[in-house]
């Protein structure tokens, strides 16, 4: 349950607080999970002719319940966040997967129906494991995507010289390979990813050009080996990055709730200095 950041220190007043409190309870979350992979093994269910024919039914009333459901506990947070509910991304992504369910089945948006099957991803919204996930990835994205304009450019340069070096000699099999700069990017993707390059890509011409392993090793090192793992290097750092966000936060909690229990206890303290001395004042004029 992702609550906006505007109300994370505030008490909701009245039922408001009561239905944030029932959808933000462990039991409705765990409940919540429990649905969504019901929901998406029902939908795979789907898929199958043979069980439609003998279940379909069943799966449709299912499927009719689970949107019911899912519905019901989108109500209830716009009814205790109100308009602050579409202030956090994470309850977007729910009320949009929601709304996609709502469509009609029988007319032009049954494609768009098919999206159904992304009520999955809420999973991410739920489980704080995965959203630190993806909070990683949205981190990264900024560092990820110099790397991909370097590679672009590495790539671009790299076909540019394929093209010249190998597809200009009116030779079939490397025309298929390296005739155009187009093609040529699509060779050395191919290159990067290391599928199938020995025999596919690098045998068909060095039979024609010996020394072309002079140009294919530098490129796989340089893109596969070292680029690539840039982009490991990134998401890994971005992890760090949110890991530590998170535990700062937590220790910010953990830091006011020590506060609030010193406060309370020097609080008890000071009244029980002021009892006993009550005492004492009443026990010396007794005597």
């Amino acid at each position: 349950m992702v609550r906006p950041v505007c109300l994370e220190n505030k008490v909701l007043p009245g039922w408001r607080g009561k239905l944030a409190a029932f959808a933000e309870s462990q039991k409705t979350t765990n409940f919540i999970a429990a649905i969504i992979i019901l929901n998406a093994i029902t939908l795979g269910l789907e898929t199958s002719d043979q069980v439609m024919a003998s279940y379909g039914a069943f799966l449709h009333l299912t499927d009719q319940i689970f949107i019911g459901i899912f519905v019901v506990e989108m109500l209830v947070k716009i009814l205790a966040y109100r308009l602050s509910f579409f202030r956090a991304g994470w309850n977007v992504f729910d009320f949009v997967i929601v709304a996609v369910s709502l469509l009609p089945a029988n007319s032009g948006w049954s494609i768009v129906r098919a999206l159904r099957i992304f009520r999955v991803l809420r999973l991410m919204s739920i489980v704080p494991q995965m959203r630190r996930v993806i909070d990683a990835l949205l981190h990264a994205i900024p560092g990820m995507t110099s790397i991909i304009a370097v590679l672009m450019i590495v790539f671009y340069v790299g076909a540019v010289l394929a093209t010249k070096l190998f597809g200009m000699h009116d030779i079939p099999e490397l025309d298929a390979l390296f005739g155009t700069v187009g093609a040529s990017m699509f060779t050395l993707f191919q290159l990067m990813t290391l599928e199938g390059w020995a025999d596919q890509i690098a045998q068909p011409t060095m039979e024609y050009f010996p020394w072309a392993g002079a140009y294919f090793i530098p490129f796989i090192v340089v893109t596969s080996f070292a680029v690539l793992n840039l982009f490991i290097g990134i998401i890994v750092d971005a992890m760090h990055i949110v890991q530590n966000e998170d535990l700062e936060g937590e220790s910010d909690e953990i830091r006011d709730v020590v506060l609030k229990d010193n406060k309370k206890l020097m609080a008890e303290i000071k009244t029980l200095r002021k009892e006993i001395k009550d005492l004492k004042t009443s026990m010396k004029n007794q005597q």
